[in-house]
């Protein structure tokens, strides 16, 4: 070999050699910059058996294999009814792969499902302790770590949707009282002008505390109070000190009303709650305002514009983490027969939005009942506790809402070639039939107009070729026929008990609505059905006395509310009150006594 290829053999291994070097002069900081970015994957496992650690530190790149029968074993568990198991094999793989967005449905799955129902149904508090844990676990570790996978995002919205709005848990109105609580106090007025208040306000710690006046009302607060001394801290005690002052130093109190009139409150009780809708529920506040303004109820005032969601319902949390999973992680810029260029998950979340709105139509309004009842105390002695009721109606303001989000899903995925109905679209010819009959009956003849002429141009059919009176007439005769022929007079009590309950909220519209609805039934069930097709019904006096006992006797309903209606009832609707009383004497059969 020449010299000249020694020399050059010589100074290519010098050079690689110092590459070499310098590279590993740089690999601390490029370990701690992936560290910082949250790059890093294989961080060691916490809590488990030595020779599990030991085989996942020594294989290294072939950790992908002791994920996978992890995985399996995992998956054996869940068949198996192991649940808590289960879970702790779900972190260990959470922890080697965190960017595999399977483990952490399953990991949430488990929790909020799995093992809340493995506990008694007597045990609520615990149940929902789980349910969290299952929708906390997604928020706040598995779509940080996988942004861009829209599973997740479905799955953060089902949980919502269907396991704490739903109804198949025993404990679901627990849940659903559980979130109204919570998210209530950070709501203020619940207005569009206080969402835009949300939406506008700083982001940051340090850009609210820029402001001079609010640097030093923090700053007082802080040397009234020491659990106002920890940046970190300072918002979450601040919140729990406007609901309950009586638990911070009356000092603090006192700074406070000291800047009463000033403004410097308004803005930082603004602040505060959007900085912890943004830490700690990760509701982003100008999302929240353009949800309200796109999906938000119609103001019957004014049909042309939005009413704020009720952001204390799951359904409506739903929608939230479905839209932005959509937005971070659906595929744009796909027309209309776009069949095989959609995943599932996609489609699935967009029919997430959907249901949620459906849900909302159904079931949107929230009562929560508050009263101080009495109960017995641990030293024998009696206690006064303020318990707590949740109720859901229909609202039939979000009618417009989920009609315009199914008319985009079906532009979205359904092939305009095609000769039949997509599923889509049956569910909305379905539902507009429905809403026509439900707004017809409520009164709203003008909307239910608009809406049958919607069908009649979309989903024409030989039922909807007769005018809107007589196409509700046929539906109000088929829903007789085949639901309510033999049991007329539970759903005509049905209905009276339903006014009642909304009169009892003080909710009269709808308490008149219900009532007028069930004289409607008795009368046309009366005149409409021969004898000997139909059972013989009581006066509808009578009929409404059962309902009224139902309502007063039935346990889901707090016995102070029961006793609030009665009150009502006597002093506002005399004339009832006293047929009522005609009616209970009649039924036991004893003369008329001076209270019913």
């Amino acid at each position: 070999m020449r010299s000249r290829d020694i020399t050059i053999i010589v100074v290519c291994i010098s050079i690689a050699f110092g590459l070499f070097v310098l590279g590993g002069t740089r690999l601390d900081y490029i370990n701690s910059q992936r560290k910082e970015m949250g790059l890093i994957v294989n961080e060691p496992l916490k809590n488990a058996p030595p020779s599990l650690a030991f085989v996942t530190v020594a294989m290294g790149a072939f950790r992908g294999l002791v994920v996978d029968v992890l995985w399996m074993r995992a998956e054996k568990m869940k068949e198996e009814g192991q649940f808590f198991d289960a879970k702790q094999l779900a972190e260990w793989i959470t922890a080697l792969q965190p960017r595999f967005a399977a483990v952490w449905d399953f990991h949430s799955w488990n929790m909020a499902y799995n093992i809340s129902a493995a506990i008694p149904a007597t045990q609520p508090e615990e149940r929902w302790r789980w349910v969290k844990n299952g929708y906390e676990l997604i928020r706040d570790r598995g779509i940080e770590l996988n942004p861009k996978s829209i599973l997740l995002y479905r799955q953060m919205a089902f949980i919502f949707q269907h396991k704490i709005g739903g109804v198949s848990d025993e404990a679901h109105r627990y849940y659903k009282l559980q979130l109204a609580l919570a998210m209530e106090p950070l709501l203020g007025p619940a207005d569009n002008a206080y969402f835009e208040k949300l939406a506008k306000t700083p982001s940051g710690w340090q850009e609210i505390v820029s402001d001079g006046n609010v640097a030093e009302y923090v700053t007082k607060l802080r040397a009234a109070d020491e659990r106002f001394g920890d940046d970190d801290d300072f918002v979450g005690n601040y919140l729990s000190f406007l609901q309950k002052p009586a638990r911070f130093n009356p000092e603090a109190f006192e700074v406070r009303d000291s800047y009463r009139g000033t403004g410097v409150l308004e803005k930082f009780d603004v602040f505060s709650r959007a900085y912890q809708l943004r830490k700690v529920w990760k509701l982003d506040p100008v999302l929240m305002k353009e949800l309200n303004e796109t999906y938000g109820p119609v103001d019957w005032r004014d049909p042309n514009s939005r009413l704020p969601l009720d952001w204390r319902h799951p359904d409506v949390h739903a929608i939230y983490w479905a839209i932005k999973g959509l937005r971070v992680a659906g595929k744009k810029g796909v027309g209309p027969g776009g069949e095989g260029k959609y995943s599932g998950d996609e489609t699935n979340t967009d029919r997430m939005v959907v249901h949620s709105l459906q849900d909302l139509f159904r079931s949107g309004k929230i009562y929560i009942y508050s009263a101080v009842e009495k109960g017995p105390s641990e030293d024998s002695g009696e206690v006064k506790r303020l318990s707590q009721t949740i109720f859901v109606r229909p609202d039939l303001r979000m009618f417009k809402a989920y009609n315009e989000q199914i008319i985009k899903v079906i532009e979205k995925y359904t092939d305009p070639n095609d000769e039949g109905l997509s599923s889509h679209q049956i569910g909305h010819r379905n539902m507009l039939k429905n809403a026509v009959f439900s707004f017809y009956q409520s009164g709203h003849k003008d909307e239910a107009q608009r809406i049958y002429n919607q069908l009649r141009e979309l989903y024409p059919g030989e039922e909807s070729k007769v005018p809107l009176a007589l196409f509700a007439r046929k539906r109000f005769i088929e829903e007789l026929t085949s639901l309510m022929i033999f049991n007329v007079r539970e759903i005509v009590v049905m209905l009276l008990r339903e006014s009642y309950f909304y009169y009892a909220m003080r909710d009269d519209d709808e308490s008149y609505g219900r009532e007028s609805l069930a004289k409607d039934v008795y009368e046309f069930y009366n005149s409409e059905f021969p004898e000997g097709e139909r059972i013989t019904l009581p006066e509808f006096g009578r009929l409404r006395y059962l309902a009224l006992r139902d309502f007063l006797s039935d346990r889901q309903f707090p016995v102070s509310l029961q006793e609030s209606l009665l009150g009502r009832i006597k002093i506002e609707r005399p004339k009832l009150y006293e047929q009522l009383k005609r009616e209970k004497a009649e039924s036991m059969k004893v003369p008329a006594g001076p209270e019913a």
